[in-house]
């Protein structure tokens, strides 16, 4: 475990670069990670991301970031999500994001043995009312803590343009 944690600070910068890079010519309406302490998501950390919306008018892509350590003993995880709106409507479900293919192999981009993976959740959606929404996220794996998770991140993006 020492070792994953000593790669994952020379990742760090890695994961940065991607960052920034990974949203170049993409018009970022909102872009929030959640660093798991100890690489570790226990079942009972609920990441939140919140966010005050405006525009209705404009189609959005969401997207989910994972970072993991190539040492995640899955092939994919379950996190059980839950979006409440601005006029107090909650709704929740559960997720599958496959990370890796059927030969075993990671489907994100890496760096040593960490792995970036991005994923496109929903695709041109208007948000159906202003005001702040909260997104939530649980592990819905069955191993508590959930080993070798380090971050997870939430974006939101202006839909392109169809040609």
């Amino acid at each position: 475990m020492n070792q994953v944690i000593n790669k994952s600070i020379i990742g760090i910068a890695f994961f940065a670069a991607l960052v920034v890079f990974s949203s170049c010519g993409r018009e970022v309406v909102y872009s929030k990670y959640h660093t798991f302490a100890n690489n570790e998501w226990n079942i009972s950390d609920k990441v939140e991301f919140e966010m005050d919306v405006r525009d209705t008018e404009s189609l959005n892509d969401i997207y989910f970031k994972i970072r993991h350590a190539d040492a995640y003993p899955y092939n994919n995880i379950f996190l059980f999500v839950t979006t409440s709106y601005p006029d107090g409507k909650v709704l929740t479900d559960t997720m599958e994001i496959v990370l890796a293919n059927n030969r075993g192999e990671w489907m994100g981009s890496g760096a040593g043995d960490i792995f970036d993976f991005e994923v496109p959740v929903k695709k041109e959606i208007r948000f159906p009312q202003a005001g702040k929404y909260k997104f939530q996220f649980v592990q819905g794996m069955r191993e508590d803590p959930l080993p070798f998770m380090m971050d997870l991140g939430f974006e939101i993006v202006k839909s392109k343009p169809k040609k």
